[in-house]
Protein backbone atom coordinates (compact mmCIF):
# COMPACT_ATOMS: atom_id res chain seq x y z
CA UNK A 1 0.00 0.00 0.00
CA UNK A 2 1.57 3.31 -0.65
CA UNK A 3 1.87 5.95 1.47
CA UNK A 4 -0.71 8.19 -0.54
CA UNK A 5 -3.42 4.94 -0.02
CA UNK A 6 -2.42 4.91 3.70
CA UNK A 7 -3.13 8.31 4.20
CA UNK A 8 -6.64 8.09 2.49
CA UNK A 9 -7.78 5.29 4.50
CA UNK A 10 -6.68 7.24 8.09
CA UNK A 11 -8.65 9.88 6.25
CA UNK A 12 -11.50 7.89 5.60
CA UNK A 13 -11.77 6.66 9.43
CA UNK A 14 -11.38 10.51 10.68
CA UNK A 15 -14.23 11.86 8.34
CA UNK A 16 -16.77 8.83 9.65
CA UNK A 17 -18.40 11.23 12.36
CA UNK A 18 -18.33 14.14 10.42
CA UNK A 19 -20.58 12.46 7.44
CA UNK A 20 -22.48 10.80 10.48
CA UNK A 21 -22.89 13.95 12.50
CA UNK A 22 -22.31 16.72 10.57
CA UNK A 23 -20.73 19.94 12.16
CA UNK A 24 -22.60 21.43 14.63
CA UNK A 25 -22.20 25.20 15.87
CA UNK A 26 -20.66 25.08 19.64
CA UNK A 27 -21.67 27.26 22.07
CA UNK A 28 -21.13 27.35 25.76
CA UNK A 29 -20.08 24.15 25.20
CA UNK A 30 -22.83 22.71 23.64
CA UNK A 31 -23.50 21.48 20.45
CA UNK A 32 -26.59 23.37 18.52
CA UNK A 33 -28.00 23.00 14.77
CA UNK A 34 -27.55 26.26 12.73
CA UNK A 35 -30.40 28.83 12.70
CA UNK A 36 -30.42 28.95 8.93
CA UNK A 37 -30.25 25.36 8.58
CA UNK A 38 -27.07 23.88 7.05
CA UNK A 39 -24.96 23.50 4.03
CA UNK A 40 -22.82 21.71 2.46
CA UNK A 41 -18.97 21.17 2.69
CA UNK A 42 -17.09 19.54 -0.36
CA UNK A 43 -13.63 18.99 -1.06
CA UNK A 44 -11.70 20.89 -3.99
CA UNK A 45 -9.90 17.32 -4.52
CA UNK A 46 -12.54 15.49 -6.30
CA UNK A 47 -16.01 17.73 -5.58
CA UNK A 48 -17.18 15.52 -3.30
CA UNK A 49 -19.63 16.18 -0.14
CA UNK A 50 -17.25 16.09 3.02
CA UNK A 51 -20.25 16.93 5.46
CA UNK A 52 -23.12 18.93 6.19
CA UNK A 53 -22.35 22.01 8.29
CA UNK A 54 -24.72 24.28 10.50
CA UNK A 55 -25.44 27.40 9.30
CA UNK A 56 -25.58 30.08 11.81
CA UNK A 57 -27.20 33.56 11.77
CA UNK A 58 -28.08 36.63 13.72
CA UNK A 59 -29.47 34.42 16.40
CA UNK A 60 -26.73 31.94 16.57
CA UNK A 61 -24.16 34.94 16.92
CA UNK A 62 -26.36 36.40 19.73
CA UNK A 63 -26.22 33.44 21.57
CA UNK A 64 -22.08 32.69 21.29
CA UNK A 65 -21.80 36.36 22.44
CA UNK A 66 -23.73 36.18 25.42
CA UNK A 67 -22.06 33.01 26.18
CA UNK A 68 -18.72 34.76 25.77
CA UNK A 69 -19.82 37.44 27.44
CA UNK A 70 -21.27 35.03 30.69
CA UNK A 71 -17.79 33.36 30.45
CA UNK A 72 -15.73 36.80 30.47
CA UNK A 73 -15.56 38.28 34.18
CA UNK A 74 -14.56 33.94 35.38
CA UNK A 75 -11.79 33.48 32.82
CA UNK A 76 -10.42 37.08 33.44
CA UNK A 77 -9.94 36.82 36.55
CA UNK A 78 -8.58 33.01 36.53
CA UNK A 79 -4.91 33.01 37.91
CA UNK A 80 -2.44 33.75 35.34
CA UNK A 81 -0.30 30.44 35.68
CA UNK A 82 -3.81 28.31 35.91
CA UNK A 83 -4.42 29.79 32.26
CA UNK A 84 -0.90 29.25 31.12
CA UNK A 85 -1.34 25.28 31.81
CA UNK A 86 -4.91 25.19 30.15
CA UNK A 87 -2.98 26.58 26.91
CA UNK A 88 -0.14 24.14 27.17
CA UNK A 89 -2.37 21.65 27.18
CA UNK A 90 -4.05 23.07 24.43
CA UNK A 91 -0.50 23.12 22.34
CA UNK A 92 0.11 19.32 23.72
CA UNK A 93 -3.09 18.15 22.32
CA UNK A 94 -2.60 19.89 19.26
CA UNK A 95 0.41 18.29 18.75
CA UNK A 96 -0.87 14.56 19.75
CA UNK A 97 -3.58 15.02 17.14
CA UNK A 98 -1.17 17.14 14.37
CA UNK A 99 -1.57 13.87 12.26
CA UNK A 100 -5.74 14.45 12.29
CA UNK A 101 -5.54 18.06 11.76
CA UNK A 102 -3.13 17.77 8.85
CA UNK A 103 -5.05 15.29 6.82
CA UNK A 104 -8.34 16.74 7.60
CA UNK A 105 -7.50 20.19 6.75
CA UNK A 106 -5.53 19.27 3.27
CA UNK A 107 -8.86 17.61 2.33
CA UNK A 108 -11.21 20.09 3.27
CA UNK A 109 -9.26 23.04 1.41
CA UNK A 110 -6.55 21.24 -1.05
CA UNK A 111 -3.69 21.85 0.70
CA UNK A 112 -0.77 19.74 0.17
CA UNK A 113 0.83 17.49 3.50
CA UNK A 114 3.67 18.64 2.20
CA UNK A 115 2.79 21.97 4.12
CA UNK A 116 0.04 21.26 6.37
CA UNK A 117 1.52 18.88 8.68
CA UNK A 118 3.85 21.78 9.37
CA UNK A 119 1.01 24.37 10.08
CA UNK A 120 -0.63 21.86 12.47
CA UNK A 121 2.52 22.12 14.37
CA UNK A 122 2.80 25.58 14.08
CA UNK A 123 -0.47 26.21 15.27
CA UNK A 124 1.04 24.49 18.52
CA UNK A 125 3.89 26.69 19.11
CA UNK A 126 1.17 29.70 18.64
CA UNK A 127 -0.67 28.28 21.89
CA UNK A 128 2.91 27.77 23.69
CA UNK A 129 4.38 30.93 22.81
CA UNK A 130 1.33 32.97 23.95
CA UNK A 131 1.04 30.73 27.35
CA UNK A 132 4.92 31.71 28.05
CA UNK A 133 3.78 35.07 27.82
CA UNK A 134 0.59 34.97 30.14
CA UNK A 135 2.07 35.63 33.70
CA UNK A 136 3.55 38.90 32.28
CA UNK A 137 0.66 40.20 30.30
CA UNK A 138 -1.10 42.72 32.15
CA UNK A 139 2.39 44.24 33.33
CA UNK A 140 2.67 48.16 33.33
CA UNK A 141 4.62 51.00 34.35
CA UNK A 142 5.82 53.79 36.92
CA UNK A 143 6.00 56.78 35.86
CA UNK A 144 6.73 59.06 38.22
CA UNK A 145 5.60 62.68 38.16
CA UNK A 146 6.02 65.69 40.54
CA UNK A 147 2.84 65.25 42.40
CA UNK A 148 1.64 61.74 41.37
CA UNK A 149 3.14 57.76 41.58
CA UNK A 150 1.74 57.11 38.03
CA UNK A 151 1.24 52.82 37.33
CA UNK A 152 0.10 51.44 34.24
CA UNK A 153 -1.57 48.00 33.85
CA UNK A 154 -3.31 46.06 31.20
CA UNK A 155 -7.01 44.26 31.18
CA UNK A 156 -8.31 42.11 28.73
CA UNK A 157 -10.83 44.22 26.36
CA UNK A 158 -13.66 41.30 26.75
CA UNK A 159 -15.67 39.55 24.23
CA UNK A 160 -13.46 38.87 21.01
CA UNK A 161 -14.65 38.26 17.66
CA UNK A 162 -12.14 36.01 15.38
CA UNK A 163 -13.25 35.61 11.74
CA UNK A 164 -11.03 33.02 9.71
CA UNK A 165 -9.61 32.18 6.34
CA UNK A 166 -9.71 29.67 4.35
CA UNK A 167 -6.25 29.14 3.29
CA UNK A 168 -4.13 27.58 6.37
CA UNK A 169 -7.18 27.82 8.70
CA UNK A 170 -6.24 25.90 11.37
CA UNK A 171 -2.66 27.68 12.24
CA UNK A 172 -4.56 31.07 11.36
CA UNK A 173 -6.89 30.59 13.87
CA UNK A 174 -4.46 29.78 16.62
CA UNK A 175 -2.96 32.37 15.52
CA UNK A 176 -5.49 34.76 16.49
CA UNK A 177 -7.48 33.07 19.11
CA UNK A 178 -4.28 31.54 21.84
CA UNK A 179 -3.03 35.38 22.43
CA UNK A 180 -6.65 36.00 22.82
CA UNK A 181 -7.22 33.34 25.65
CA UNK A 182 -3.84 34.56 26.75
CA UNK A 183 -4.61 38.23 27.11
CA UNK A 184 -7.98 36.78 29.16
CA UNK A 185 -10.15 37.51 26.73
CA UNK A 186 -12.95 35.41 25.86
CA UNK A 187 -14.03 34.52 22.17
CA UNK A 188 -16.51 33.88 19.26
CA UNK A 189 -15.14 32.10 16.27
CA UNK A 190 -16.56 32.70 12.54
CA UNK A 191 -14.42 30.47 10.57
CA UNK A 192 -14.45 30.68 6.81
CA UNK A 193 -17.39 28.29 5.42
CA UNK A 194 -15.04 26.48 3.12
CA UNK A 195 -12.97 24.87 5.92
CA UNK A 196 -14.76 24.31 8.62
CA UNK A 197 -13.08 20.91 9.57
CA UNK A 198 -10.31 21.93 11.54
CA UNK A 199 -12.45 25.12 13.18
CA UNK A 200 -14.41 21.94 14.85
CA UNK A 201 -11.15 20.37 15.96
CA UNK A 202 -9.74 23.15 17.50
CA UNK A 203 -12.92 23.95 19.58
CA UNK A 204 -12.92 20.23 20.78
CA UNK A 205 -9.01 20.15 21.53
CA UNK A 206 -9.58 23.56 23.99
CA UNK A 207 -12.14 22.16 25.91
CA UNK A 208 -10.72 18.98 26.40
CA UNK A 209 -8.02 20.69 27.69
CA UNK A 210 -10.06 22.54 30.29
CA UNK A 211 -11.40 25.87 28.81
CA UNK A 212 -14.00 26.50 30.44
CA UNK A 213 -17.03 26.18 28.33
CA UNK A 214 -18.02 29.39 26.83
CA UNK A 215 -14.53 30.87 26.52
CA UNK A 216 -13.89 29.65 23.16
CA UNK A 217 -17.77 29.58 20.98
CA UNK A 218 -17.58 28.44 17.18
CA UNK A 219 -20.62 29.84 14.63
CA UNK A 220 -20.35 28.60 11.28
CA UNK A 221 -21.69 30.32 8.67
CA UNK A 222 -21.77 33.20 5.58
CA UNK A 223 -19.91 36.60 5.97
CA UNK A 224 -23.30 38.02 5.34
CA UNK A 225 -24.79 36.68 7.58
CA UNK A 226 -23.30 35.31 10.60
CA UNK A 227 -20.24 37.49 9.82
CA UNK A 228 -22.05 40.79 9.84
CA UNK A 229 -23.73 39.77 13.04
CA UNK A 230 -20.57 39.14 14.70
CA UNK A 231 -19.49 42.46 13.72
CA UNK A 232 -22.32 44.25 14.88
CA UNK A 233 -23.04 42.47 18.25
CA UNK A 234 -22.76 44.89 21.01
CA UNK A 235 -21.16 42.27 23.23
CA UNK A 236 -18.13 41.96 20.99
CA UNK A 237 -15.68 44.51 21.64
CA UNK A 238 -13.45 43.86 19.04
CA UNK A 239 -12.56 41.75 15.92
CA UNK A 240 -9.21 40.17 14.49
CA UNK A 241 -9.84 39.56 10.86
CA UNK A 242 -7.50 37.97 8.36
CA UNK A 243 -8.90 38.08 4.78
CA UNK A 244 -9.77 40.02 1.39
CA UNK A 245 -9.12 43.83 1.75
CA UNK A 246 -12.39 44.33 0.36
CA UNK A 247 -14.37 42.16 3.42
CA UNK A 248 -11.41 44.31 5.73
CA UNK A 249 -13.59 47.74 4.33
CA UNK A 250 -16.82 46.22 5.02
CA UNK A 251 -16.04 44.54 8.70
CA UNK A 252 -15.13 48.14 9.40
CA UNK A 253 -18.15 49.70 8.55
CA UNK A 254 -20.21 46.86 9.99
CA UNK A 255 -18.15 47.49 13.74
CA UNK A 256 -18.44 51.53 13.50
CA UNK A 257 -21.82 51.63 14.94
CA UNK A 258 -20.62 49.85 18.15
CA UNK A 259 -17.04 51.27 17.94
CA UNK A 260 -15.25 48.25 17.33
CA UNK A 261 -11.78 47.45 17.70
CA UNK A 262 -10.73 46.26 14.40
CA UNK A 263 -7.40 44.38 13.60
CA UNK A 264 -7.18 43.57 9.85
CA UNK A 265 -4.60 41.01 8.04
CA UNK A 266 -5.27 41.98 4.63
CA UNK A 267 -4.32 41.11 0.82
CA UNK A 268 -0.99 42.02 -1.04
CA UNK A 269 0.31 42.23 -4.17
CA UNK A 270 4.08 41.61 -2.67
CA UNK A 271 6.93 42.54 -4.70
CA UNK A 272 10.41 40.28 -4.58
CA UNK A 273 12.94 42.65 -5.78
CA UNK A 274 16.16 40.41 -7.58
CA UNK A 275 19.31 42.81 -7.91
CA UNK A 276 22.19 41.20 -10.07
CA UNK A 277 24.44 41.62 -7.43
CA UNK A 278 22.29 38.90 -5.39
CA UNK A 279 22.89 35.15 -4.48
CA UNK A 280 21.01 33.87 -7.35
CA UNK A 281 20.18 30.32 -6.82
CA UNK A 282 19.18 31.46 -3.38
CA UNK A 283 17.27 34.34 -4.77
CA UNK A 284 15.66 31.61 -7.48
CA UNK A 285 14.66 29.41 -4.37
CA UNK A 286 13.14 31.70 -2.32
CA UNK A 287 11.62 33.36 -5.59
CA UNK A 288 9.69 30.00 -5.89
CA UNK A 289 8.85 28.68 -2.97
CA UNK A 290 7.19 32.01 -1.99
CA UNK A 291 4.60 31.94 -4.65
CA UNK A 292 4.20 28.08 -5.15
CA UNK A 293 4.08 27.00 -2.07
CA UNK A 294 0.63 26.73 -0.21
CA UNK A 295 -0.84 26.85 -3.38
CA UNK A 296 -0.10 30.34 -4.03
CA UNK A 297 -3.08 31.31 -1.42
CA UNK A 298 -0.92 33.09 0.91
CA UNK A 299 -1.41 37.01 2.13
CA UNK A 300 2.61 37.25 1.72
CA UNK A 301 3.52 35.57 -1.72
CA UNK A 302 5.69 37.21 -3.51
CA UNK A 303 3.09 37.36 -6.45
CA UNK A 304 5.30 39.97 -8.71
CA UNK A 305 9.09 39.25 -9.29
CA UNK A 306 11.06 42.57 -10.13
CA UNK A 307 13.99 41.21 -11.79
CA UNK A 308 17.02 43.39 -12.90
CA UNK A 309 17.48 43.34 -16.73
CA UNK A 310 20.69 42.59 -16.61
CA UNK A 311 20.05 39.13 -15.12
CA UNK A 312 16.70 38.91 -16.80
CA UNK A 313 16.75 36.13 -19.38
CA UNK A 314 19.20 34.06 -17.66
CA UNK A 315 17.09 34.31 -14.39
CA UNK A 316 14.02 33.51 -16.09
CA UNK A 317 15.18 30.49 -18.28
CA UNK A 318 15.87 28.75 -15.00
CA UNK A 319 12.87 29.83 -13.47
CA UNK A 320 10.44 28.16 -16.55
CA UNK A 321 12.61 24.91 -16.07
CA UNK A 322 11.84 24.64 -12.00
CA UNK A 323 8.21 25.68 -12.24
CA UNK A 324 7.43 23.28 -14.95
CA UNK A 325 8.82 20.69 -12.34
CA UNK A 326 6.66 21.54 -9.65
CA UNK A 327 4.72 18.23 -8.93
CA UNK A 328 1.19 19.39 -9.33
CA UNK A 329 -1.36 16.10 -7.63
CA UNK A 330 -3.41 14.67 -5.11
CA UNK A 331 -2.83 16.73 -1.46
CA UNK A 332 -2.10 13.36 0.50
CA UNK A 333 0.80 12.34 -1.34
CA UNK A 334 3.63 13.68 0.39
CA UNK A 335 5.24 14.09 -2.76
CA UNK A 336 2.67 16.45 -3.91
CA UNK A 337 3.84 20.41 -4.16
CA UNK A 338 0.88 21.91 -5.63
CA UNK A 339 -2.43 20.50 -4.64
CA UNK A 340 -6.06 21.83 -5.99
CA UNK A 341 -7.51 25.23 -5.32
CA UNK A 342 -10.22 25.59 -2.35
CA UNK A 343 -13.35 26.02 -4.07
CA UNK A 344 -15.24 26.37 -7.55
CA UNK A 345 -15.44 29.84 -7.47
CA UNK A 346 -11.66 31.04 -6.25
CA UNK A 347 -10.37 28.54 -9.36
CA UNK A 348 -12.37 29.84 -11.98
CA UNK A 349 -11.04 33.65 -10.35
CA UNK A 350 -7.40 32.38 -10.43
CA UNK A 351 -7.97 30.70 -14.08
CA UNK A 352 -9.55 33.62 -15.17
CA UNK A 353 -6.48 35.55 -15.06
CA UNK A 354 -4.89 33.06 -17.94
CA UNK A 355 -6.66 34.81 -20.79
CA UNK A 356 -6.29 38.54 -18.88
CA UNK A 357 -2.65 37.83 -19.01
CA UNK A 358 -2.76 37.44 -22.77
CA UNK A 359 -4.90 40.02 -23.49
CA UNK A 360 -2.57 42.50 -21.64
CA UNK A 361 0.11 41.44 -23.61
CA UNK A 362 2.33 39.23 -21.61
CA UNK A 363 3.76 36.09 -22.20
CA UNK A 364 2.48 32.69 -20.43
CA UNK A 365 6.31 31.40 -20.01
CA UNK A 366 4.95 28.58 -17.81
CA UNK A 367 1.95 26.30 -16.81
CA UNK A 368 -1.17 28.73 -18.11
CA UNK A 369 -3.56 25.74 -17.98
CA UNK A 370 -6.10 23.45 -15.68
CA UNK A 371 -5.33 19.92 -14.88
CA UNK A 372 -7.75 17.52 -15.37
CA UNK A 373 -11.44 17.40 -14.88
CA UNK A 374 -11.94 16.09 -11.38
CA UNK A 375 -11.27 18.64 -8.77
CA UNK A 376 -9.86 22.59 -8.64
CA UNK A 377 -6.49 21.95 -10.14
CA UNK A 378 -4.41 24.18 -12.05
CA UNK A 379 -0.39 24.35 -13.45
CA UNK A 380 2.26 26.50 -11.61
CA UNK A 381 1.98 29.32 -13.70
CA UNK A 382 4.59 32.32 -14.78
CA UNK A 383 3.57 35.28 -16.58
CA UNK A 384 6.88 37.03 -18.29
CA UNK A 385 7.18 40.43 -20.47
CA UNK A 386 5.07 42.09 -18.09
CA UNK A 387 4.56 45.65 -16.83
CA UNK A 388 3.01 47.04 -13.44
CA UNK A 389 -0.05 48.58 -15.23
CA UNK A 390 -1.07 45.11 -15.96
CA UNK A 391 -4.18 43.38 -14.20
CA UNK A 392 -1.75 40.64 -13.57
CA UNK A 393 0.82 42.81 -11.60
CA UNK A 394 -1.47 45.25 -9.95
CA UNK A 395 -4.56 42.27 -8.05
CA UNK A 396 -4.42 39.61 -5.80
CA UNK A 397 -4.85 36.78 -7.85
CA UNK A 398 -3.96 34.51 -4.61
CA UNK A 399 -3.03 31.14 -6.45
CA UNK A 400 0.13 29.96 -8.27
CA UNK A 401 0.94 32.44 -10.69
CA UNK A 402 4.04 34.55 -10.65
CA UNK A 403 4.21 37.90 -12.86
CA UNK A 404 8.13 38.79 -13.86
CA UNK A 405 8.61 42.48 -14.44
CA UNK A 406 12.06 43.85 -15.33
CA UNK A 407 13.98 47.18 -13.85
CA UNK A 408 16.79 48.62 -14.96
CA UNK A 409 17.90 50.56 -11.46
CA UNK A 410 17.44 50.92 -8.55
CA UNK A 411 15.00 53.90 -8.58
CA UNK A 412 12.89 52.09 -10.87
CA UNK A 413 12.87 49.12 -9.02
CA UNK A 414 11.50 51.14 -5.84
CA UNK A 415 9.12 52.98 -7.87
CA UNK A 416 7.49 49.72 -9.32
CA UNK A 417 7.95 48.18 -5.84
CA UNK A 418 5.56 50.94 -4.42
CA UNK A 419 3.08 51.49 -7.23
CA UNK A 420 0.65 49.46 -5.74
CA UNK A 421 -2.51 49.61 -3.44
CA UNK A 422 -1.04 47.61 -1.32
CA UNK A 423 1.56 47.10 1.12
CA UNK A 424 2.33 43.57 3.26
CA UNK A 425 5.77 42.15 2.48
CA UNK A 426 8.28 42.77 0.36
CA UNK A 427 11.15 40.48 -0.43
CA UNK A 428 14.83 42.29 -1.05
CA UNK A 429 18.06 39.58 -2.58
CA UNK A 430 20.90 41.95 -2.88
CA UNK A 431 24.93 41.60 -1.32
CA UNK A 432 25.15 45.48 -1.20
CA UNK A 433 24.40 46.48 2.45
CA UNK A 434 23.89 50.05 1.73
CA UNK A 435 21.65 49.24 -1.40
CA UNK A 436 19.66 47.01 1.14
CA UNK A 437 19.22 49.55 3.97
CA UNK A 438 18.83 52.25 1.92
CA UNK A 439 15.70 50.31 -0.43
CA UNK A 440 14.12 49.02 2.58
CA UNK A 441 13.79 52.37 4.38
CA UNK A 442 11.45 53.42 1.57
CA UNK A 443 9.73 50.33 0.49
CA UNK A 444 6.45 50.58 1.41
CA UNK A 445 5.41 47.20 3.26
CA UNK A 446 4.47 46.33 6.90
CA UNK A 447 7.30 43.54 6.68
CA UNK A 448 10.51 43.25 4.84
CA UNK A 449 13.11 40.57 4.82
CA UNK A 450 16.41 40.80 2.87
CA UNK A 451 18.12 37.82 1.52
CA UNK A 452 15.12 35.69 2.95
CA UNK A 453 12.06 34.33 2.27
CA UNK A 454 9.45 34.62 4.43
CA UNK A 455 10.89 33.38 7.98
CA UNK A 456 7.87 34.40 11.05
CA UNK A 457 9.86 34.95 14.02
CA UNK A 458 6.36 34.97 16.91
CA UNK A 459 7.59 37.61 18.68
CA UNK A 460 8.20 40.28 15.65
CA UNK A 461 5.07 42.53 14.88
CA UNK A 462 2.93 40.93 11.65
CA UNK A 463 1.08 43.43 9.43
CA UNK A 464 1.00 45.44 6.68
CA UNK A 465 0.14 49.45 5.31
CA UNK A 466 -2.22 50.87 2.67
CA UNK A 467 -4.75 48.40 1.83
CA UNK A 468 -3.29 45.14 3.38
CA UNK A 469 -4.43 45.78 6.85
CA UNK A 470 -4.29 47.75 10.04
CA UNK A 471 -2.82 46.83 13.22
CA UNK A 472 -0.05 43.89 14.31
CA UNK A 473 -0.01 40.66 15.20
CA UNK A 474 2.92 38.84 17.24
CA UNK A 475 4.53 39.39 20.27
CA UNK A 476 3.41 42.06 22.58
CA UNK A 477 1.69 43.55 19.99
CA UNK A 478 -0.89 41.03 20.16
CA UNK A 479 -1.75 41.95 23.25
CA UNK A 480 -2.28 45.52 22.64
CA UNK A 481 -4.77 44.58 20.39
CA UNK A 482 -6.73 42.30 22.97
CA UNK A 483 -6.16 44.59 25.86
CA UNK A 484 -7.13 48.25 27.25
CA UNK A 485 -4.51 50.40 28.98
CA UNK A 486 -5.24 51.79 32.04
CA UNK A 487 -3.74 54.01 34.20
CA UNK A 488 -3.69 54.50 37.84
CA UNK A 489 -2.67 57.85 39.23
CA UNK A 490 -1.54 58.10 43.49
CA UNK A 491 -0.71 61.09 44.81
CA UNK A 492 2.53 61.70 46.74
CA UNK A 493 1.64 64.94 48.84
CA UNK A 494 -0.76 67.82 48.82
CA UNK A 495 -0.78 69.38 46.01
CA UNK A 496 -2.65 72.73 45.34
CA UNK A 497 -5.81 71.99 43.93
CA UNK A 498 -7.44 74.70 41.86
CA UNK A 499 -10.27 75.87 44.12
CA UNK A 500 -13.87 76.91 42.00
CA UNK A 501 -16.57 78.76 43.91
CA UNK A 502 -14.75 79.70 47.21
Amino acid sequence: MSTLEQNLEKLHALLGRFQAEGIKNRIAGEDRDGSAGTFQNTSPVDKSVICSVAQGNRDDIDAAANAAADAFLKWRDIPATERRKILIRVAEAIEERAEEIALCECWDTGQTLKFMSKAALRGAENFRYFADQVVQARDGQHLKSPTLMNITTRVPIGPVGVITPWNTPFMLSTWKIAPALAAGCTVVHKPAEASPLTARLLVEIAEEAGLPKGVLNTVNGFGDEAGKALCEHPKIRAIAFVGESRTGSLITKQGADTLKRNHLELGGKNPVIVFDDADLDRALDAVIFMIYSINGERCTSSSRLLIQDTIKEEFEAKLVERVNKIKVGHPLDPTTEIGPLVTEEHYNKVTSYFDIAKEDGATVAAGGTKVGDEGYFVRPTLFTNANNQMRIAREEIFGPVLTAIPFSTEEEALQIANDTPYGLTGYVWTNDLTRALRFTDRLEAGMIWVNSENVRHLPTPFGGVKASGIGRDGGDWSFEFYMEQKHIGFATGQHKITQLGM
